[in-house]
């Protein structure tokens, strides 16, 4: 209790990963409390962690322990003086004991908390990586796009079924009536029983953006006073602003899933954002009128050089490359 006062609680959570062993990186930081701490909290930590999780503790039969000790000295002490009292040294093992059972209900806070002692499995994808697949232990799918977080704990399925999102994924829930699954999106949560959506943690337009393609999903602020029910076809958002639900007109909001682009007289400027979303293809129009140049064509998982020249192909347009950014010109 004397530590703490000393971090706050961002500071803790970053010690629990190490003294935990989901964080193996060197840290400054962690050196530092271990040499201030002269509490022993990373040994006490590590022989909580090996306590066999699934054993009970049988309390009665440890206070009615403790009480015969303290009975014993207390009926040895009468016999010695003549008088009943409790000695300093029987005070000190109630205040003890009492000491014990409050670290044991503050640690039981603190597991129920963060999860500890479970162990976290964590999949993240890199820039150029996309719609990797996981399969989670219930059986559902989940399909990372680049640049994505994804975690969940060792006792995912037994009480319930979360996982933690940062970046974009889509996930095709297998159903289960009596154990919901949440998603925790940061600063939002999802939650569904068996149904297929998509979620985007980053959008620069709200925090958290929620498209479903099949069954129904709840989107909610974590207070839990916002709430959205969003059918098959609905894309949801929510974050700084009021929430908002609209019908999904676009048909390439999952290409960075199935990898298919489908234009079908869509203008280049959306071609572009589409492209730069799914391939990681960076174009620029030097020429703002190219922006406006309608287009009919499917792409399908083509190299990026040869998705510039069907487009320069399509409107005798010219193009450079300075980097990873292609720059188109009219000719």
């Amino acid at each position: 209790m004397a530590n703490e006062d000393k971090y706050n609680s961002s500071e803790w959570e970053k010690l629990a990963r190490h003294m935990s062993e989901e964080n193996n990186q060197p840290s400054d930081f962690f050196q530092r409390f271990l040499s201030e701490d002269k509490y022993n909290t990373y040994k006490q930590w590590k022989e909580l962690k090996n306590m066999d999780e699934n054993k009970e503790i049988d309390v009665d039969y440890a206070w009615r322990k403790v009480v015969s000790r303290l009975n014993k000295e207390s009926n040895q002490s009468v016999r010695n003086q003549r008088k009943v009292f409790f000695s300093g040294r029987i005070m000190m093992k109630i205040a003890a004991v009492s000491l014990i059972l409050v670290s044991l209900g503050i640690v039981t806070l603190y597991m129920a908390k963060t999860g500890f002692p479970y162990k976290k499995t964590v999949i993240s994808t890199g820039i150029n990586e996309t719609n990797r697949e996981v399969i989670l232990p219930d059986g559902s799918n989940v399909f990372l796009n680049r640049n994505t977080y994804l975690a969940y704990r060792s006792d995912y399925g037994k009480a319930e079924r979360n996982v933690e999102l940062k970046g974009e994924a889509f996930f095709e829930v297998s159903s289960d009536t009596g154990n919901p699954f949440t998603v925790d999106a940061g600063k939002a949560r999802i939650k569904v029983l068996g149904t297929s959506f998509n979620v985007i943690t980053d959008n620069p337009e709200a925090e958290v953006e929620v498209f479903v393609e099949t069954g129904h999903v709840i989107l909610s602020d974590n207070s839990g006073k916002q709430n959205i029910l969003l059918d098959s076809g609905y894309v949801g958002t929510i974050g700084s602003e009021m929430p908002e639900k609209k019908f999904n007109n676009d048909p390439n909001y999952l290409a960075y899933h199935k990898g298919v682009l489908k234009y079908d007289g869509q203008t280049l400027d959306i071609v572009f954002r589409d492209l730069e979303r799914v391939y990681d293809m960076k174009i620029v129009a030097d020429d703002p009128e190219i922006l406006d140049l309608p287009w009919a064509t499917t792409i399908d998982n083509q190299p990026h050089d040869t998705i510039i020249r069907l487009i320069c192909a399509s409107f005798i347009l010219g193009y450079s490359k300075e980097g990873d950014v292609y720059h188109l010109t009219q000719k």
